[in-house]
């Protein structure tokens, strides 16, 4: 026999779905519940949390902004890897489930918890990232996943159960279920109704975070980003917190349409799925710091990084953040951005960001080796004996095999 749950923390939004999940808890475990609520820069207002969280009869109730420590900690880290999930996926939502996990277990040992419980569906990779990051922090704890367990398998259900226990349902939720939303400071995401068919071109109304590159002004805006160690730390001069800045680069983002994507991906439970991203500061930022990289990392460095990037966003879009594996690429990457330092000019413009200008006190660029005009640093017959070297390999071939 399972052992009884006293105290559960669940990971809490205050939307119809945790808090359905949240009576469910109490009387399908008969335990008390803890709520976390994080301010990831989802662009919503948290109270609203708190005071149903306490009509449903919560009295450990933790609200925590925690947009600095997610930027800081999460973004910034794997934004130094260049990191892109199938070459194309930032992983805006991939980044989030650790950090949410690290404080639901932090949360679990301070208040003497001895489970906890999220809303991902048992479809969904966040299943597996919540609860990987949750066995790799407490090996102990135990994990329910309600979508795996419960019976409330349709909105008809959900919204019957809700109206059974007295749990408010907003006027927008009662009806045909609308297409879901995961939203954070890096990013947001809309999967669900007309957009499971990929054939099918998103509504305008379905982005949030952006406006068409159709729309956007005719006219280039220019900014100039900072960085040190591989990391953004101003934008035109001005130094601001990883959070501030990169908001900043979200208005700047969402006013030149920069940073949609329409993917269809494959997910770590096996199947493929549809989803529009809207990455408006993280794309700027994406094709900044390659920028600030091209003139400070050696080759073989920069080729290097290009190697292991695949394997290193593949285990965070599958949950393994707390990974020996990840730490170990971590390492590797947080090197080589020792002196990835300088500036970079970027044009936006209609959907696109563009490098136009890059520069810094530890640049590897020689001007004077690359010139087309007449140079004293370099010898060009040198390259008639390093050409032959490379070439002799393939000429032993096509002799020896014909």
């Amino acid at each position: 026999m399972s052992k009884k749950i006293n105290k559960v923390v669940l990971a809490y939004s205050g939307g119809l779905d945790t808090s359905v999940i949240l009576k469910w808890l109490q009387t399908t475990y008969g335990c008390e519940v803890v709520t976390f609520t994080a301010d990831l820069g989802q662009g919503e207002e948290l109270e609203p949390a708190r005071r149903k969280a306490e009509m449903l009869g919560i009295k450990e109730i933790f609200i925590e902004d925690v947009r600095e420590e997610f930027c800081r900690d999460f973004v910034f880290p794997m934004f130094r890897a260049n990191a892109l999930y199938e070459g194309q996926y930032l992983l805006g939502t991939s980044i989030a489930r650790p950090l949410i996990s690290k404080h639901l277990i932090d949360i679990a040992r301070k208040t003497g918890a001895d489970a906890v419980a999220h809303g991902a569906t048992g479809k969904g990779n966040d299943q597996v990232r919540f609860e990987l990051s949750c066995y790799a922090l407490n090996p102990d704890i135990k994990i329910i996943a309600p979508w795996r367990e419960w019976e409330l398998t349709s909105r008809t259900k959900l919204i019957e159960f809700a109206e059974r226990n007295q749990i408010p349902i907003a006027k927008d939720k009662r009806g045909e279920a609308p297409f879901s939303v995961d939203a954070n400071l890096l990013h947001s995401s809309s999967e669900g109704k007309e957009m499971e068919d990929p054939w099918h071109e998103p509504e305008e109304f379905v982005y949030q975070r952006t406006i068409s590159p159709e729309a956007a002004p005719d006219k280039a805006t220019y900014i100039e980003i900072g960085f040190k160690q591989g990391d953004p730390v101003s934008i035109d001069g001005e130094a601001l917190s990883p959070a501030a800045l990169l908001t900043k680069l979200n208005a700047l983002g969402k006013a030149n349409g920069i940073g949609r994507l329409d993917l269809v991906e494959n997910r770590f439970v096996g199947m493929k799925s549809r989803g529009i991203y809207e990455t408006p500061g993280g794309t700027i930022l994406h094709f900044a710091h390659r920028g600030i990289e091209s003139i400070t990392l050696d080759r073989g460095a920069a080729h290097l990084k290009d190697d292991v990037m695949p394997r290193y966003a593949e285990l965070i879009y599958n949950g393994f953040w707390f990974s020996p594996e990840r730490e170990m690429l971590q390492a590797l990457i947080d090197k080589s951005q020792e002196h990835v330092e300088g500036t970079v000019r970027m044009k936006l413009y209609k959907g696109n960001a563009t490098v136009v200008g890059r520069k810094s006190p530890n640049s590897l660029y020689s001007l004077a080796h690359v010139t087309f005009e007449e140079d004293q640093v370099y010898d060009q017959r040198d390259a008639a004996g390093f050409i032959k070297l490379n070439a002799l390999r393939l000429r032993l071939l096509k002799r020896g095999r014909g």
